[in-house]
This record gives C-alpha cells, sequence and structure tokens, in this order.
C-alpha cells in the first residue's frame, strides 16, 4: 500500500503542481512547449504504470473494505456507458481547450455540453469504480484519477486565461465546465446532429469491447451478478 500511495502523490504532483499552473509557464517559456509536452507526456506514461503496478500488488488476494455500495455497482454499464460517450467524442474532436486547438473558438458537438468532455468521462469512470468497489486500494487508486480530473478542468481553464484572454472569453461566454450548465442557462443548446454523429459511434464500438474484454483484462465482470 506505500507504494501505491507513493505512486498516487507523484501523479498527483506531475499533474497539480506543474500542468495548467504557473510553473509550467515557466518551464515551457525556458525549453519550449514541444520539449515541456514530450517531457509531460513521458512523466505521466510512467507514473500511470507505477501507478497501476502498485495498485495491483496493494490489492493482490486482499484489500481493506471501507463501506458497502449495495447494489450502486449495477449502474456500472450505464455509468461507463456515459463515461465513454463523453471522452471518446471529448477526444476526436478538436477543443479550444485541448492540445491543437489553441487557435479555435469553435464550439460544436460533444463541446456544448461542456468544454471539457473527456476529464469529465474520466471523473464518471473513476468516481463509479471508487464507490462500487468501497476498498482502501480502489479509494486511493480511483480517487487519485478523479482529483487529477477534476481539478485539471479549473486549471485547464486558468491556464487559458492567462495565455489567452480573448479566446478564453469568447470560449467561456457559450460553454460550461459543468455538464449541460450553459445550456440550462440558454448561453448554448444541444444540436442533435452535431452530438450523434461517427464520434458517438466510435465510443459505442470501443465500448463494446469494453463490455467483451472486461472480465478477461481485470477478472471482474462489468454486468450486475
Amino acid at each position: 500500500m506505500t507504494s501505491l500511495i507513493a505512486a498516487a502523490l507523484a501523479f498527483l504532483a506531475i499533474h497539480l503542481a506543474v500542468s495548467g499552473t504557473r510553473l509550467r509557464d515557466a518551464i515551457v517559456s525556458g525549453i519550449g512547449e514541444g520539449p515541456y509536452r514530450g517531457l509531460f507526456s513521458l512523466a505521466s506514461i510512467a507514473t500511470i504504470v507505477w501507478l497501476c503496478i502498485a495498485f495491483n500488488r496493494a490489492t493482490a488476494g486482499h484489500d481493506v473494505p471501507l463501506f458497502d455500495s449495495g447494489h450502486f455497482r449495477d449502474m456500472g454499464v450505464v455509468m461507463i456507458f456515459l463515461a465513454f460517450a463523453l471522452a471518446v467524442p471529448g477526444v476526436a474532436r478538436r477543443s479550444p481547450t485541448s492540445v491543437g486547438g489553441e487557435s479555435t473558438t469553435q464550439v460544436d458537438g460533444v463541446l456544448r455540453i461542456t468544454r471539457h468532455p473527456f476529464l469529465w468521462g474520466v471523473m464518471l469512470w473513476s468516481a463509479f469504480h471508487l464507490i462500487a468497489n468501497g476498498t482502501l486500494g480502489t479509494a486511493i487508486f480511483f480517487g487519485t484519477f478523479f482529483l487529477v480530473a477534476a481539478i485539471g478542468t479549473r486549471a485547464i481553464d486558468g491556464k487559458m486565461r492567462r495565455n489567452r484572454p480573448a479566446q478564453w472569453r469568447a470560449v467561456a461566454a457559450s460553454t460550461s465546465n459543468i455538464p449541460f450548465a450553459a445550456i440550462a442557462a440558454g448561453r448554448n443548446k444541444f444540436a442533435v446532429r452535431e452530438y450523434f454523429d461517427w464520434r458517438l459511434g466510435l465510443a459505442v464500438v470501443l465500448f463494446a469491447g469494453f463490455l467483451v474484454f472486461h472480465e478477461r483484462l481485470f477478472s471482474v465482470s462489468p454486468f450486475p451478478a
């Protein structure tokens, strides 16, 4: 469990103390955007691998129970599909808040729902697993991803506000961090044709594959008992 905690702290430090902060801005000004992205990607992959290995070792055979979520785990198929339905279209669509979208203010498709669809997908995925399992190891592992994603939405907004104020004002005026908040406030509207396109189809295909191989990969059935 000590290694799992250390890996979680390392992952949190990389993303919360560097990414999206003024420290990131200082590093980029010193070495450039490209080298920074390369080094950050390598560090992220390394800590994720460490986190996964530590989690498997810490929970092998036994994990400390914290609470019983009852039948909440039966909601897994629905909750994780919603996570895929946000995350996959979010990755597949050019966004002002993602890498490579710095020059655009276009808000369409899933971005009408939230300007951070991938991170909200991660939050749904991690929150479900944390609650459904209710153990110490899963709380540390999935809680780490939840915190990074949740705080990451604010960090990305802050970085955009500092470095691209004109673009930030245009994007913030028609989008929201919280899903559907901008739509509910009348600052945007849900466009059925934009959302139900090949990107959602890709999400459905990937989700179907996830259901088929989940038990084989993780030794746990995704379906209700």
